[in-house]
């Protein structure tokens, strides 16, 4: 069921590109419009690499949730979930896991209309319409499902760049450690996002996402920026990474076959703190 709707949210504009449908496209899914496939073309102009990354955030995706499934985390929020595709997050944690229960957050209208169709019969699941900078809200609603003083594993899987900076508390940074400050110890927090050494790249891609998007983007961010977003956790090894390189179930490709332009790039931090009453 789909909760917190916004009745706006219902309209699918396809006048401008959608993040998420953009990701359909890369992942080979079929809910995209032609202004996301030629936003797609633009795209890969820029950084050749990015369907290479969409995949292999696909599979750091998969595998991070069994990992943690498999240390016994039976609650997943996750922030950004995009459209349905094979191996969702709660199809890989329910197999470990069978009670798992998974909260999933978006704000895309052809997400959540997917939404609608395809969960409803499986009560250990929930969609929240919110932007995830809603902490608060997010927080509360979801407590219908997840019991906050045990563990959750709280997902932003290559989803960070699609908010800008900001003084506020709506800033990336700022949004992870209120949830941090609001999690069980032994809760995870698993974080990556797109970054790039490359100036000409991080400009370049931000430039044009904002311009498809219609202003719903971020930035192209580099690497001890995003470690930044890490500082209220404990960094699980093997530390923040390439996340080909994140506890890989095959050998990952040699560095000459490496992408040279951009990479996902984070890993998985814990909650280690003690509650205050």
């Amino acid at each position: 069921m789909v909760h917190g709707e916004n009745p706006q949210s219902h309209f699918i504009d396809t006048s401008k590109a959608s993040a998420a449908r953009m990701y359909d496209w890369l992942l080979g899914g079929t809910e995209n419009y032609e202004v996301d496939r030629n936003a797609c073309a633009k795209l890969l102009e820029i950084a050749p690499s990015t369907q290479q990354l969409a995949r292999t955030n696909r599979d750091f995706l998969r595998r991070v949730v069994r990992i943690l499934a498999e240390r016994g985390i039976n609650q997943f929020l996750d922030h950004g979930s995009g459209l349905p595709t094979q191996d969702n997050v709660h199809e890989v944690a329910q197999r470990t896991c069978p009670g798992a229960k998974v909260v999933y957050v978006d704000n895309d209208p052809m997400v959540l209309a997917h939404a609608r169709t395809t969960l409803d019969d499986n009560e250990n699941t929930m969609v929240l319409d919110y932007d995830m900078r809603r902490t608060r809200d997010i927080k509360r609603a979801s407590q219908a499902l997840l019991n906050w003083d045990e563990p959750i594993a709280v997902l932003f899987v290559s989803v960070l760049h699609c908010l800008p900076d900001a003084d506020d508390e709506s800033d990336p940074a700022a949004l992870i450690r209120a949830i941090a400050d609001d999690l069980a110890p032994g809760s995870y927090m698993v974080i990556c996002q797109l970054v790039s050494d490359d100036p000409l790249v991080r400009q370049g891609v931000t430039q044009l996402m904002a311009d498809v998007t219609g202003g719903q983007w971020g930035r192209v961010r580099e690497t001890h920026e995003v470690r930044r977003f890490f500082d209220p956790l404990v960094i699980e090894k093997p530390d923040l990474v390439d996340v080909i390189d994140w506890r890989p179930d095959s050998p990952p490709p040699p560095p000459h076959l490496r992408p040279t332009d951009w990479v996902e790039w984070g890993g998985v931090g814990r909650v280690r703190k003690t509650k205050h009453p």
